[in-house]
């Protein structure tokens, strides 16, 4: 099957490659000229067969707004645009409207899988028409794991990404647990050799997953985590999680800890601390710091 793949970079660059090697015609653009298979996009819509497929991956927001619309100024009725970046869900509807009255569909696409999709595969969350899930079927039977497991057409326009959304949410989760019990282990007088620990866990315990094994990997690499700084950022996924939490009143008390904690993380010395600390000062005379 023929592509148009556009953004080229740690993630769609791998992506353009485990296609290829599983025999699909991939067309790929990106700004970086080293990377890029044409000059620009009209060069690429020119390049595939109609119906055409077209996939970006690139940083959601504007980028993705302006690629999509000038998409739609060169591609024809039956073609298709995925978008696979890490839009808003609810961006996806009013695309796809505005998509329809030229005959070109759409579809959103969420994709987990990081630096190591080309060798793992990714787990694909579709939204859109059957039809054209149907239709781009061998693209993602291509991209996704070997097996059962990977792929999912979660529903309508949106229900990709929002998939996605919540997916991240419980990542933010699943990443703080590790880190406090990493921190735990740290401060204990009895744990010697904590990376050793970690290590123990990646086989015969309930909490072995890939998240895991990657923090293992760190500390095989850093065995105290010397070179890093505690500072998280968060790309937008965890905040909408917890947005979608309050809107349909569901309990997400984890997830909301993991966010805030990110938060936290980029203080020097927190306000809000420092106003406890003076409370704790005034109505008990607590020492504090200075």
């Amino acid at each position: 099957m023929q592509l148009g793949l556009i953004g080229l970079g740690r993630m769609g660059g791998n992506m353009r490659e485990r296609l290829r090697a599983a025999g699909h015609d991939v067309v790929g653009f990106d700004h970086n000229a080293d990377k890029t298979d044409v000059a620009n996009l009209a060069e690429l819509v020119e390049k595939l067969a109609a119906p055409r497929v077209v996939w970006t991956m690139v940083p959601a927001g504007k980028i993705t707004e302006d690629t999509i619309d000038e998409l739609a100024d060169l591609l024809s009725e039956g073609d298709i645009i995925i978008d696979g970046g890490n839009s808003k869900f609810t961006d996806d509807k009013p695309r796809a409207e505005r998509l329809k009255p030229k005959g070109i569909h759409y579809l959103d696409v969420g994709v987990s899988g990081g630096i190591w999709g080309f060798t793992n595969g990714y787990a694909l969350m579709v939204g859109g028409d059957a039809e054209i899930v149907a239709h781009c079927q061998p693209i993602f039977d291509a991209l996704k794991p070997a097996g059962q497991f990977g792929f999912a057409h979660a529903g309508p326009h949106g229900a990709g990404h929002y998939a996605k959304m919540i997916h991240n949410g419980i990542e933010y989760g699943m990443m703080q647990a590790y880190g406090e019990g990493y921190e735990i282990l740290l401060a204990s007088e009895l744990v010697q050799d904590v990376p050793a620990v970690i290590k123990s866990w990646r086989e015969g315990s309930v909490v072995k997953s890939w998240l895991l094994d990657l923090l293992d990997r760190a500390l095989d690499e850093d065995p105290t985590l010397a070179n890093l700084k505690g500072y998280v950022e968060d790309t937008g996924e965890g905040r909408w999680t917890v947005d979608e939490a309050v809107r349909l009143a569901v309990p997400a008390h984890v997830l909301a800890a993991s966010i805030f904690t990110r938060f936290e993380s980029r203080q020097d010395d927190s306000p809000a601390m420092k106003a406890v600390a003076a409370l704790r000062q005034q109505f008990g005379g607590h020492a504090v710091k200075r």
